[in-house]
């Protein structure tokens, strides 16, 4: 992600539809349009009074936090994360659904026992979250973890590398589910590339 201010609205890389039945138009329209929309527009807003930070990825101001000045450190946290965690979010998911390639598979065994056994572990700790955060898989000193973090935070500012992001905001779901959780987690987990996360993973996680 190269961009720098002003950060663009990216659109999604499919249609609004291309997930159902897992995700619904409905959800995806408000989660992307509304939601992501208005982190951007803050994030710009917040940045333009501040052109020595102007220059700067989002991963760079995410990984710099302690850099930046105060009054602007905040503001970055809450939407700069927001952009970063749905970017993130929206990328991971598809229509084509790809299985994970081989190599990526041995890494997910070697960390979690096996693919459905990390999943049902995300899912354990997406249940876990009291209000609104993420539960993540990231790469860790070379080895693959799962993380919960609150509202935007991400794992960039952990010092982790993210791979991908299970949103646990009740606007991801509550269109469809109101408040049961458990089986937007259920959809959400069908609505995964499987084969873009393991992709991630081979890119940066040390054989």
């Amino acid at each position: 992600m190269k961009e720098t201010y002003p950060f663009p609205k990216k659109p999604l890389p499919y249609d609004f539809d291309a997930l159902e039945p897992y995700i619904d138009r409905e959800t995806m329209e408000y989660h992307h349009d509304k939601h992501l929309g208005t982190y951007t527009d803050k994030l710009n807003q917040a940045l333009s009074g501040y052109p020595d930070y102007q220059g700067w990825t989002l991963e760079e101001l995410l990984c710099n936090l302690e850099k930046l000045p105060e009054e602007l450190r905040t503001p970055v946290i809450h939407n700069g994360g927001g952009v970063y965690n749905h970017w993130m979010y929206f990328s991971s998911l598809g229509r084509e659904k790809k299985p994970m390639g081989e190599t990526a598979l041995k890494k997910v065994a070697e960390s979690f026992g096996s693919l459905e056994q990390m999943k049902a572990k995300m899912k354990e700790l997406a249940l876990g979250v009291f209000g609104s955060g993420y539960v993540w898989l990231a790469v860790k000193d070379g080895t693959l973890v799962l993380e919960q973090t609150a509202n935007q935070d991400t794992p960039l500012s952990l010092g982790m590398i993210p791979i991908l992001p299970l949103d646990v905001w009740e606007h991801a779901y509550y269109l469809k589910h109101q408040n049961r959780r458990a089986d937007y987690l259920e959809q959400y987990m069908s609505a995964v590339d499987w084969g873009i996360v393991g992709e991630r993973i081979e890119e940066v996680v040390k054989w």
